[in-house]
């Protein structure tokens, strides 16, 4: 699978916020969570430490 950032906004809430939570300013939330999770068919379970 060949994502782009811009590919990703959808599901996190925009490009600036995919560039913030990918360059670590800003935390995933269990909405965006809930989004990626269904977008990309993970396991919720994935996303945690």
């Amino acid at each position: 699978m060949h994502l782009k950032q811009i590919d990703l906004g959808p599901e996190i809430g925009g490009a600036n916020l995919v560039s913030e939570v990918l360059n670590r300013k800003r935390k995933l939330t269990v909405d965006m969570i809930r989004n990626l999770t269904t977008r990309l068919y993970l396991s919720p379970g994935i996303f945690s430490k």
